[in-house]
């Protein structure tokens, strides 16, 4: 749904590129999605439910975040395809492997500032940067990220809607990345409060009310 006006939504034009157009908007919004998510592990005041699980994952298994990312990732998407018969498009396969590879090679050229109030400056722009990256890779309209086709295929098996089955899978993710030993931290609680409006700004700025993140 779009916004009114071109000063409301100033990106608006980029969601009607041709095809080639729009798969480069895909892995530049995919590209600025691993790079917030790698600002905000290297701030170490926290970090989001997923990253909390894929941390705890590589404290038991020889992996970087990026590969266990990765696997979780055709986990989910295999699970979703198969028993939920929810629908893969070619997005969907881009946003599993690239999310992961740019976590990875992202590692070594993010600062991992040492005072407190720098990290927790790197963590708030990394969650900032969630929400333009979600509308970036949103608006190629190009196939629903694997968490999502995750959540959408369990609320319409189960009847429950997309908020309570979003918020069930998250505390279970949580849950399961704190017990493997994730950093869970203050940051994590700002993660919550914040990215909802972050990637409502993102939207907006394409020209888009709602839409479909990692």
């Amino acid at each position: 749904m779009a916004l009114a006006g071109p000063t409301a939504a100033p990106l608006v034009a980029l969601t009607r590129l041709p095809l080639w157009g729009r798969y480069g908007l895909l892995v530049f919004g995919l590209f600025l999605y691993g790079l917030s998510l790698r600002l905000m592990l290297d701030a170490r005041v926290g970090v989001a439910p997923w990253e909390v699980l894929h941390l705890g994952v590589t404290r038991h298994l020889p992996l970087s975040i990026g590969m266990v990312s990765v696997l979780t990732g055709v986990l989910i998407v295999a699970f979703t395809a198969l028993r939920l018969r929810e629908r893969v498009g070619p997005g969907t396969v881009v946003n599993v492997v690239l999310i992961g590879v740019f976590l990875d090679v992202l590692g070594p050229l993010v600062p991992d500032p040492d005072a407190l109030a720098a990290r927790w400056v790197q963590f708030v722009l990394g969650v900032a940067l969630l929400g333009l990256a979600t509308g970036t890779y949103v608006a190629a309209g190009l196939g629903a990220g694997p968490r999502d086709g995750l959540i959408l295929g369990l609320s319409r098996v189960t009847g429950w809607n997309v908020a309570r089955v979003r918020t069930g899978i998250e505390l279970v993710v949580l849950a399961v990345g704190w017990v493997l030993g994730g950093l869970v931290g203050w940051g994590t609680l700002v993660f919550a409060l914040g990215s909802g409006p972050a990637m409502a700004a993102g939207l907006a700025l394409y020209g888009l009310g709602r839409g479909r993140s990692r």
